[in-house]
């Protein structure tokens, strides 16, 4: 019998919490093994478990993967989350691409210098608006409930992710798309998400300054 599977990152969201996401919302169970010192990582790294010496990794299925887009797909192609066929494939990785660029800019912004995390929010800003400009008008061209062939996809639920890392930012952004907070609505009213949304869930808080301090210090970041 396959064991459930184990995440392996620090306690913090990162590059991790979209598979924490996706295996919530596919109701999968797993296991964290949280990564709290620079020694345990460099133990990660010596015993050969991340093959290009970084982390996120998750344990699945016999594998060791890493490389978070890669274990995304995994897993929403094991749980039917990545379309009926290649035509829907291609379309949920064009938009999940361009979630990817945005949630790189979010990543960053508590790394900026104090001085220049004010031009860094003012520019995700303008970013914000472009992709979800972007997004609204999909829901809106095809009238259905989801991004992608009318059924729920790792489009969908790493939308919505995102519309809640930019809502603790700046509230005001989604004023003006109504679909997307329909979408946010529907996919939040899931059994699944709606458990992963609770208190006391494997879902991860934002990053604090505390929070920040221990990353920096396990990856050895100056």
């Amino acid at each position: 019998m396959v064991g459930k599977p184990r995440l392996h990152y620090f306690d913090g969201r990162g590059r991790m919490e979209s598979i924490r996401w996706l295996l919530a919302t596919a109701g999968v169970e797993f296991e964290e093994k949280f990564i709290e010192t620079p020694e345990d990582l460099d133990k990660l790294r010596n015993d050969g478990s991340l093959m290009f010496q970084q982390v996120p990794m998750v344990e699945i299925d016999g594998m060791k993967l890493v490389q978070s887009r890669a274990i995304l797909n995994y897993i929403a192609a094991k749980y039917n989350l990545y379309g009926r066929d290649i035509k829907e494939r291609a379309l949920i990785d064009v938009y999940t691409e361009g979630m990817a660029d945005l949630t790189e800019m979010i990543l960053h912004v508590p790394l900026c210098p104090p001085d220049e995390k004010d031009a860094k929010i003012n520019h995700q800003e303008r970013t914000t608006n472009r992709y979800f400009l972007a997004f609204e008008k999909v829901l809106k061209s095809h009238g259905q409930d989801y991004l992608v062939g009318n059924r729920l996809s790792k489009a969908d639920i790493l939308l919505v992710e995102l519309l809640y890392i930019v809502e603790e930012l700046d509230p005001s952004l989604l004023a003006k798309f109504p679909l997307l907070k329909g979408l946010r609505t529907k996919i939040s009213n899931l059994p699944t998400v709606k458990k992963f949304l609770q208190p006391g869930s494997a879902r991860k808080p934002p990053l604090d300054e505390k929070s920040l301090a221990e990353a920096k210090k396990i990856f050895r970041i100056p």
